[in-house]
């Protein structure tokens, strides 16, 4: 892991500091991490096995968990599967793997971003901050959105299709929000993921999995998309089949 000199970017007070729960088994890693994470003004703890990791967040539940994806008895893809089985806690799945397959997996299971191993602990704390700088924002009360079945409340994170509840992500709900909002204009990866994700950089694979996961969750027909198309060479568009979006 390649270790440097931090200085905090304007993560919150400790009296209101969110709360991270680090789990990995590899003491060193989790030490580092922990350790970058308490300077940057946020309320740490750690668990060091699947099992310990589910007990701890269901007595208190996390703001954020960094997870790692290789752990004792319980991989780091069920943990995640049975935390945001409980609810939408933000999670950044970290690996050892260089394997896309195992990011992908990570992703699909509702993981919000992951970071490969050996990384440095300043760009996590990074990207904790931008992914719960995202979860903070995404509270924030907005017009309600309707387009093609779909309507979307953003004050209380709830979408439906046809008037049933979708199942949807932190990153996806933001994701088809930010598509009803602009609907007929093509984005490419790199904009959805500056204007979605709030990122200048990343694996751009991770917005390819999530227009995935989410067009399985609103289109009828996922394998023939009509609500999220592709456009070859530049990226997605988000074509309305019952009219313009509008907002309620």
């Amino acid at each position: 892991m390649q270790q440097q000199p931090y200085e905090p970017t304007g993560a919150p007070a400790r009296e209101a500091a969110p709360r991270i729960l680090v789990v990995d088994d590899d003491p060193t890693v989790a030490e580092v991490v922990a350790g970058y994470l308490d300077r940057a003004g946020y309320a740490v703890e750690r668990a060091d096995d699947g099992p310990t990791a589910l007990t701890r967040a269901a007595a208190r539940r996390p703001d954020l968990v960094v997870l790692d994806l290789m752990l004792p008895g319980m991989d780091g893809l069920e943990v995640c599967r049975r935390i945001r089985g409980h609810g939408p806690v933000p999670v950044i799945m970290l690996t050892a793997r260089g394997d896309e397959d195992d990011r992908i997996l990570g992703l699909e299971v509702g993981a919000d971003d992951y970071v490969t191993k050996p990384f440095s602990p300043r760009e996590l704390v990074l990207r904790v901050e931008s992914v719960l700088r995202r979860s903070r924002s995404a509270s924030d009360t907005g017009s309600r959105l309707r387009a093609a079945g779909l309507a979307l409340d953003p004050a209380a994170r709830r979408a439906t299709k046809h008037g049933v509840e979708l199942a949807l992500t932190l990153r996806e709900f933001d994701l088809l929000s930010f598509f009803l909002r602009h609907p007929g204009r093509a984005f490419g990866r790199e904009d959805l993921m500056r204007e979605v994700w709030g990122w200048d950089f990343g694996d751009l694979s991770t917005v390819t999995v999530h227009v995935r996961r989410l067009r399985g969750k609103v289109e009828d027909d996922p394998a023939r998309p009509r609500l999220i198309q592709t456009v070859w060479g530049v990226g997605y568009r988000f074509e309305p089949t019952q009219g313009e979006a509008d907002h309620a």
